[in-house]
């Protein structure tokens, strides 16, 4: 006889920028599509990031066939770096204010919808990029940009609009330095003082923003996305097109696609990764593993 499915459940009830979802609701979902014969469906909550990442390594070791993830994309990507390179599939049920994760995939920002949409959803694999020895889903980055994160994580209310606020309010404290750059293909790239400086692997910064739209969860390489300091007035100007997946058309916009990349800046500084704030030396080094991490993603 063919072994159920085992499925765990992982919530993040911290996750979201207030009572715009519903556990109870959002369960009724899950037990409608998921607690049905051939699975073994179970439960738990994730009370802080050891905690999920001390699950999640039961569940993988207990042979659990999929892990869904409630929560932002600092909760997925949590996660979701400990199914790498595992048989493990990971759902991402988005509950978070910029959920970049399920955008990039057409996963519904309604929880009980994208529920519906993952029982039916085939599994692939996805590339996952690795920046100072830590896997990431999304994005990282490390001049204005990645100050966000320190800044977001003093906001009282979550959602987009603390998002902007938080990355004024550190406009004026960031003190950019140059980065020289070293790309797999051989050129090398000295960059004066960026503000922007992200390296993503899928295409959204969250909210809709879409820092690098030439982004491909499956290509086997990251993009890199640059502004520097005396061209940040022509991106504030084209701010749209940070929304209509058209900013790595701007001129000013230094884009490349690599798969390995060392980095070298002028003092030590923190890294946003996928939206948490981690402390990184001068030097760094970045790669991309291609098709490391096994995820539902809906057709088309």
């Amino acid at each position: 006889m063919e072994k159920n499915r085992r499925v765990l459940a992982l919530v993040n009830p911290k996750s979201g920028p207030g009572l715009h979802w519903s556990f109870s609701a959002m369960r009724r979902e899950m037990d409608r599509y998921w607690d049905v014969p051939g699975i073994d469906l179970s439960y738990q909550f994730c009370q802080s990031v050891d905690d999920s990442i001390a699950k999640v390594r039961r569940a993988v070791d207990a042979g659990v066939d999929t892990v869904l993830a409630t929560g932002g994309d600092g909760t997925i990507s949590s996660i979701g770096r400990m199914l790498v390179n595992t048989d493990v599939s990971l759902g991402a049920v988005p509950v978070g204010s910029g959920n970049g994760f399920a955008r990039h995939f057409g996963i519904p920002l309604s929880p009980g919808r994208a529920v519906q949409v993952l029982a039916h959803a085939p599994s692939t694999r996805i590339d996952v990029g690795v920046v100072h020895g830590i896997p990431f889903l999304v994005t990282c980055s490390m001049a204005w940009d990645a100050s966000f994160a320190k800044a977001f994580d003093h906001m009282p209310v979550r959602g987009i609009l603390p998002y902007v606020f938080a990355g004024v309010s550190e406009f004026f404290e960031y003190k950019p330095q140059s980065i020289r750059v070293t790309l797999d293909s051989g050129e090398e790239l000295r960059l004066k003082n960026p503000m922007v400086f992200t390296i993503a692997n899928l295409t959204q910064y969250g909210g809709g923003a879409r820092i690098a739209p030439r982004a491909r969860a499956d290509d086997g390489c990251l993009e890199l996305v640059v502004v520097l300091r005396q061209d940040m007035p022509k991106l504030v100007a084209n701010i749209g097109r940070l929304f209509d997946g058209t900013i790595q058309g701007i001129p000013e916009v230094i884009s490349r696609t690599f798969k390995r990349m060392t980095i070298h800046r002028e003092r030590p500084a923190p890294l946003q990764v996928d939206g948490e704030r981690v402390d990184a030396s001068k030097d760094i080094e970045v790669e991309v593993m291609p098709g490391a991490l096994k995820v539902l993603a809906p057709k088309g």
